[in-house]
This record gives C-alpha cells, structure tokens and sequence, in this order.
C-alpha cells in the first residue's frame, strides 16, 4: 500500500531547529526580519534611519528618538522568558500533531508550569485570531459536537458543563482538506446562521444531518443538503471526514491534555484547526506562527482569562478586524 505522502512528510527536525535557532542572536534576527522585512521603521513617525543599543537590544529612530524593540506591541512584549525558549515553544506546538500539555511543555523549555500555561495560551491566540480570516468554501461536512460535559447527572444535550461548537470538513474529490472547529453560544438557527454567514463562502454547499438548527445555514444564503442519520453521531461514508476530525480532536484532548477549561476550549480547538489546515508543508510551520505573532497585538494574562464566546455583534466585529490587519 503507498504512503500518505502527507503524514510521511519531513518536519522541521531537532537539528536544523538548533541550526537556525539556537541562540538568542538568531531569534531576536529572525523575528526583525519577520517583523521589518524591508528595513526597520519607526512605529510612531515611520521614519527609516536609527541606531541601535545592542546589550539592550533596543531601536531608536534618528528623527523622533523613539526607542523600541522587535518584541514591543506582538504577543512577545514584556516577555522575560528568551527568545530560545519561545521558538522551541512554537517548533513543539506546531509539529505535534496532537497538541502537548502545558506540564510537558514547561520541562521541554524548562520553565516552570504558569509559564510554559501563558506562553502556550498566547500562541494559540494567535492561532485563533489568524484562524477567523478564513471561510470555507466548495463542499463542506458538517456536524454538531460538544466538549466538556462529563460530570455526573443529565447526560446529552443539554447536560451542564458542556461547550457546544461545530465541526466543518472542506472536501476535494473525496478527500480532506480543510477543517473548521468553532464555538457556539449554542445549537440555534441563529447562531448556526451567524456561524455560517461569517465562515462559509457564498456558492458552497454543506451537508449536515436532520438537526433542526442546520437549518440556519440555508439562512445564511448557503447551500444546504440534509441528510437524516438517526440518532447519535452519524455512521454514513458522507459523514466520514468530519466524523474522523472530530474523533482525532476528541482523543488528543483526553489523552494528551486530559482536559481543557471552557474559557480556554476555544483555543485548544483552534490550535487544532491551524496545524490541521497547515499539515501539508510541516517545515515551514513555526516560522507561520512567528510572522504571525509579529502581527497580532499584547495578550495579557487577564485577557486570556476572559470567557471567549462573544455576542453576535462582537463576532462580526473581530471577525472583520482580523481580515482587514491581513488583506
């Protein structure tokens, strides 16, 4: 039987990580030409010419004496962990296929435990933030899933402690291709409306089974074909690709991250969705992540702390912030 020439890819390995990481010199170099490709540029005048304090690793522009650094304004400000050990970060969580866990993380770093916690949430806000600039498109399996749950008392839906959000398959001639795991306030013709207007482009169509709130998504001025399975998760071929994700998703979780609070679900399920959609040129990865946190504002711990469902309103507003930073 041939390989998949997918999962048999060659990564970014140990060695060549070293190679072009391994020191502080090498991160903080690669992170300026991430951050000013064309040259340094004052962030408060735009001006070009600068000099440079090297043990402070600080810029000053030549016209307003403005002083900054390539961490000032990205996920990395105010950071005293090194550089060295936020890229070994970003290669370990962007080339396992199922996530690590924060306690794992902090002995392969060798941080303690809070810290190895914030610096994973930061990159995978990043991940989320860079994740909602992209609609699915062609045609889409889709499925309803929850996540948490498992406390004892009423089981199913409806049961306390439980996070609902979808799960939605790209495919092309029959095979995967990308994948959506996204948060709801819950399984409405509303939210699935909102869901699919802000996610799914216009000319797609989806497939789902007879829950009643898929109904949103013909709403949402989308194609919709219903396909009624019976109760439980749907066991016809149609459904296979956004059967096997949500299996794949839901195994990773209980058994690398045990478990994952609800206020950081949406996260975890965005890490998921961005190494998934990215598995096809393994190498290039973490430097993705790093260009990407380049570009997305300070995440102080109590921002991450905060519960991440937003209002119909909010959705709209972030979702059209984010394309605007990267069109």
């Amino acid at each position: 039987m041939a390989r998949n020439q997918v999962q048999f890819q060659k990564g970014l390995g140990m060695a060549e990580f070293i190679a072009l990481y391994g020191t502080e010199e090498l991160c903080h170099e690669a992170l300026v030409k991430m951050r000013w490709p064309d040259g340094f540029v004052c962030p408060k005048c735009a001006k070009r010419r600068y000099s440079f304090c090297a043990p402070k690793k600080l810029f000053q522009c030549s016209s307003c004496h403005r002083q900054t650094s390539v961490r000032a304004g990205t996920v990395f400000q105010k950071s005293r962990t090194p550089l060295t050990k936020w890229f070994l970060a970003m290669h370990l969580l962007t080339g396992s296929k199922n996530d690590i866990s924060g306690l794992e993380l902090a002995r392969q770093i060798d941080v303690k435990w809070d810290t190895a916690w914030l610096i994973k949430q930061k990159l995978m806000e990043v991940m989320l933030q860079r994740n909602a600039i992209y609609k699915l498109s062609g045609d889409i399996q889709i499925d309803d899933a929850y996540q948490g749950g498992e406390k004892a008392g009423k089981r199913g839906r409806g049961a306390a402690n439980k996070l609902p959000f979808v799960a939605a398959v790209t495919t092309r001639d029959g095979r995967p291709i990308y994948m959506q795991l996204r948060c709801l306030p819950g399984f409405t013709k509303d939210a699935i409306k909102t869901y699919a207007r802000a996610n799914i482009a216009p000319g797609s169509r989806v497939l789902s089974d007879g829950l009643n709130c898929f109904k949103g998504i013909v709403a949402a001025g989308v194609a919709h074909v219903i396909k009624i399975t019976g109760g439980g998760r749907p066991k016809d071929p149609d459904f296979k690709w956004v059967n096997t994700g949500l299996g794949n998703v839901q195994s990773a979780i209980k058994s690398t991250l045990r478990s994952c609070d609800a206020r950081h679900t949406p996260r975890y399920l965005a890490a998921f969705e961005w190494r998934y959609n990215r598995r096809f040129e393994l190498a290039k990865n973490l430097e993705r992540l790093a260009r990407v946190a380049m570009m997305i504002e300070p995440q102080p711990r109590s921002t991450l702390a905060a519960i991440r469902l937003k209002s119909r309103s909010e959705e709209r507003r972030v979702g059209k912030e984010c394309r605007s930073r990267w069109s």
